[in-house]
C-alpha cells in the first residue's frame, strides 16, 4: 500500500506542473499569436500571391549606403566577340627551297635564320657533276646544229642529205635546253652558255619571294640529294592571328568582317584585319572553334608567337531597353530592378535580362521605358527592405520607434514564470 501511494502521489505532482506549464503558456502569449499562426498557415500562400510592397529609404541613409538612380532608355545595343589567340605565319606566303639535282653546297651565301631575303636573290651554290654533263651536252647540240645548217648551205652536200641530221641537231639541242631549264636553271644562263661554249661548275639558287628566311637545313659543304629542304621562307607582309570562339558566339562571326587586334607589346594601338576563315568544326573537351583574321603587317611589326586579344564588333539590328548592369540584382533563380516612383518610393521588379554589352545589359521585360532605376547599390537596397520586411513581420513591432517596457510588465513577466518571485515583491508576513 505503501508503494502505491507513493506512485499516486508522484503522477499527481507530473500533472501539476503540466498543468502549471500550460497555464503559464496562455498567459504569456501575445493575444494574436494564435491568430497569426492560423494566418501563417492558411494564408501563407495568398501572402506570397500578393504584389510586392513598397518602401523607402532615408535619402540621408541611401547617401551612405552609395544609393544611385539611372534612366532605363532605348538604344543600339552591339554585341562583341572577344577571344585570345596567337599570331602565325601565313601558310600560303610560304615557299621552300629545294634542288632537283645532287651534288655540294660550295657557297653558302645566306648562313642563318630569320635572314630577311628578296626575291632573286643567291641563297647558295651547289657542285654537280649532272650539272656539268648536261652543260656539255646542251655544247655539242648546238655545234651540231650550227654544223648542219652549214652543210645544208653547201652545194657538195645537198638539201636533201642534210635535212635530215639538221632535224636530228635541233631536237637534240631542244633536250638539252629543256634538261636544264627543269633544274630550274635560267633562260638567260642557258643561252649563255650556248653563246660562250664554256660550262659552269656550280648551279645558284636563288630566293622565289620575298620574306624571311624560318628555317635552314644546310651548312657550307653539305652534300644534298633531289627534294632536300634547304630553306623555307615565309612572307610576312600579312599574318594570321588564330583564335577560338566559344560556341555559342559562333553564330555571330561571318567570313570577311572586321576584327580588333591588341597586343601586349604595343599598348594602345589597335591593328584591323579581317575575318579570313572559320572552322568546321569544335574542339570536344572546349567547346569552341578556330577562327583566323588576316592581319596586313607593315614593317614586320606582328612577330609569329605573339600573344595577341581579339575582338569582333557585332552591330545592333533594332533598339533595346537597356538599363546600367549594376541595377540588375541576380538572386539566382529571378532577376530584380528596383523601381523609384515620382513620390520617392521603391518598389522590386522581376525582369527578364536579354544581352548584356559592356556596362549595360538588355530589359525584355519587366519595367517600361523612362522608369527610375536604382543603378548602384542594389544590393545594400534589398537588404534594407527585407530587414524593414521582418521588423514589421515581428509582434509588437512597427518601423516606427519601439516604446522601452515597462518595470510593471518586466515584473509580471518575471512574476509569471514558474520559481521566480517577484523582482519587487515584499516577504509574505509570517502567521501563526
Amino acid at each position: 500500500m505503501r508503494v502505491n501511494k507513493q506512485i499516486v502521489l508522484s503522477a499527481a505532482l507530473v500533472a501539476l506542473a503540466v498543468g502549471v506549464v500550460l497555464v503559464y503558456g496562455a498567459v504569456t502569449r501575445p493575444p494574436d499569436a494564435s491568430a497569426a499562426m492560423r494566418g501563417h498557415v492558411h494564408g501563407g500562400a495568398a501572402a506570397d500571391a500578393q504584389a510586392p510592397k513598397m518602401f523607402s529609404i532615408p535619402e540621408d541613409r541611401a547617401r551612405r549606403i552609395g544609393v544611385a538612380y539611372a534612366v532605363a532608355h532605348r538604344s543600339l545595343l552591339g554585341q562583341s566577340v572577344r577571344s585570345v589567340g596567337t599570331i602565325a605565319y601565313d601558310e600560303t606566303r610560304q615557299v621552300a627551297v629545294n634542288p632537283k639535282i645532287e651534288g655540294w653546297v660550295e657557297t653558302l651565301y645566306v648562313n642563318y635564320t630569320g635572314a630577311p631575303v628578296r626575291r632573286g636573290q643567291p641563297l647558295l651554290a651547289v657542285y654537280s657533276p649532272m650539272l656539268v654533263s648536261a652543260q656539255e651536252e646542251l655544247i655539242l647540240a648546238r655545234k651540231l646544229v650550227d654544223q648542219s645548217a652549214g652543210d645544208a648551205a653547201s652545194p657538195a652536200t645537198g638539201a636533201a642529205a642534210a635535212d635530215p641530221a639538221a632535224q636530228n641537231a635541233r631536237e637534240l639541242l631542244a633536250a638539252a635546253r629543256r634538261r636544264l631549264s627543269y633544274w630550274d636553271i635560267p633562260a638567260d644562263e642557258i643561252a649563255r652558255i650556248e653563246r660562250t661554249g664554256q660550262t659552269q661548275k656550280t648551279l645558284v639558287l636563288r630566293s622565289p619571294a620575298d620574306g624571311v628566311v624560318t628555317q635552314k637545313n644546310v651548312v657550307q659543304g653539305t652534300r644534298i640529294m633531289p627534294g632536300t629542304d634547304l630553306f623555307r621562307i615565309a612572307d610576312l607582309s600579312t599574318v594570321w592571328l588564330e583564335g577560338e570562339v566559344f560556341e555559342k558566339d559562333l553564330s555571330l562571326v561571318h567570313v570577311g568582317q572586321e576584327a580588333k587586334v591588341t597586343l601586349d607589346a604595343y599598348p594602345g594601338q589597335t591593328f584591323r584585319g579581317r575575318v579570313a576563315f572559320i572552322a568546321p568544326s569544335v574542339d570536344l573537351q572546349s567547346r569552341t572553334g578556330s577562327v583566323r583574321v588576316a592581319l596586313p603587317n607593315p614593317g614586320n611589326r606582328l612577330k609569329p608567337g605573339m600573344y595577341a586579344a581579339l575582338q569582333i564588333d557585332v552591330p545592333a539590328v533594332r533598339p533595346a531597353l537597356v538599363v546600367p548592369r549594376t541595377a540588375v540584382l541576380a538572386t539566382g533563380e529571378r532577376n530584380i530592378v528596383f523601381v523609384r516612383h515620382p513620390d520617392g518610393m521603391l518598389m522590386p521588379h522581376e525582369v527578364r535580362v536579354g544581352l548584356a554589352v559592356g556596362d549595360t545589359v538588355e530589359i525584355l521585360s519587366g519595367i517600361r521605358d523612362g522608369a527610375t532605376v536604382v543603378s548602384s547599390a542594389a544590393f545594400l537596397v534589398d537588404a534594407e527592405s527585407n530587414l524593414g520586411a521582418a521588423l514589421q513581420s515581428m509582434p509588437g513591432m512597427d518601423m516606427g520607434a519601439a516604446a522601452p517596457p515597462s518595470s510593471s510588465s518586466s515584473s509580471s513577466s518575471a512574476a509569471g514564470m514558474p520559481g521566480m518571485p517577484p523582482a519587487s515583491a515584499s516577504p509574505a508576513p509570517h502567521t501563526h
